[in-house]
């Protein structure tokens, strides 16, 4: 913070320190992404977060979505996960609290059968 005297009047001024606030959105988006057993963060408006969400779906799974398009902090949220290493920054995909990847990479496990495996063990498929 600084001071600055202008006349009589004292006027502080705060900076806003943008590496904290990145670092704490990308350990809030960790957080969100840790407490259920599949979370994806995605946009209402992107088909292929509509392609990955009907594959979890028509498996039985019922993930978290957060659609960054309708968050208050959405953009913020899409920044972390682009310095969090989620290129491109959705559809993001975490099973139990570990990032998975985007779509490619979710499909690319679906077709050598290891994506059904990782839901077993996080909890979120049954049979």
């Amino acid at each position: 913070m600084t001071q600055i005297y202008l006349s009589s009047l004292l006027i502080q001024v705060v900076y806003f320190n943008t590496s904290i606030f990145d670092q704490e959105m990308e350990t809030n988006v960790l957080k969100l992404a840790a407490q259920n057993a599949v979370v994806i963060f995605s946009k209402s408006t992107c088909c292929m977060c509509h392609a990955i969400k009907r594959l979890f779906y028509e498996q039985g799974v019922n993930p978290t979505v957060y659609e960054l398009d309708e968050q208050r902090h959405g953009r913020e949220m899409e920044q972390a996960l682009k310095r969090l290493g989620c290129t491109p920054s959705v559809p993001a995909v975490f099973v139990g609290g570990k990032f998975v990847g985007t779509a490619h990479d979710l499909l690319t496990l679906q077709l050598d059968g290891s994506l059904k495996k990782m839901l077993k063990a996080a909890g979120a498929l049954w049979l």
